[in-house]
């Protein structure tokens, strides 16, 4: 354990550790509804144009850094534990420790990147008309609660795939996770759906949109 502290805490890895535990924070935030996941991951100034500009942009903002984060992390960690068993000497291990650094910035861009389309298709809700498609069924709530600015749900697709859309609500019905809803609108501006308390049996096909 006090090893593992170490090199977490040693350079190049304690770069990336702070970062992670960003990272981590922000998935636990969004897990317990405190966020949502069309949030942005904005840390020191880092924007999803940023990650665009390095070819991750099918990738939500907040999905590809802590990819990126992680990757780098986990690669910078073996690559000190590594250099731990080397014995180099200070001025050889900083110099190598650099090296880390610059292979763990580039591993984890190649692969983020090799993963920005597979995993850009599963939170992509898809194109304008398609999300209107959308209006009129059932979804299942997957956050804590909905609100007129917060809140997510998962909905059908026409092709059996599910997709993952941001919700908002008018009113103060209690919608939390599990709950089922129905969507009445689309907001194009602001690229959400607004929801209202539904009921998954008036659906003749209610078994799609059942929680997993």
């Amino acid at each position: 354990m006090v090893s593992f502290l170490g090199a977490a805490l040693s350079f190049p890895t304690v770069l990336f550790s702070f970062l992670l535990l960003v990272v981590v924070g922000y998935w636990l935030l969004v897990l317990t509804g405190v966020l949502d996941l069309g949030d942005d991951l904005d840390v020191d100034g880092v924007p999803g144009g940023i990650l665009a500009g390095l070819g991750l942009g099918g990738l939500p903002s907040a999905i590809g850094f802590s990819l990126l984060v992680a990757v780098a992390w986990f690669v910078s960690l073996a690559g000190s534990a590594l250099l731990d068993g080397l014995g180099f000497g200070a001025a050889a291990r900083i110099a190598v420790s650099v090296g880390v650094l610059l292979v763990a910035a580039l591993a984890a861009w190649l692969v983020t990147r090799l993963a920005a389309v597979p995993l850009g298709r599963l939170f992509q809700a898809g194109t304008e008309s398609s999300r209107h498609a959308f209006v009129g069924s059932l979804c299942t709530i997957r956050t804590g609660r909905v609100t007129a600015d917060f809140g997510q749900a998962e909905v059908a697709a026409a092709d059996g795939s599910a997709a993952t859309v941001q919700v908002r609500q008018t009113g103060a019905e209690p919608l939390h996770a599990g709950s089922p809803a129905l969507i009445y609108d689309y907001d194009v501006e602001g690229e959400f759906f607004w929801v209202t308390p539904g009921d998954f049996a008036l659906d003749p096909d209610h078994s799609r949109h059942a929680p997993r």
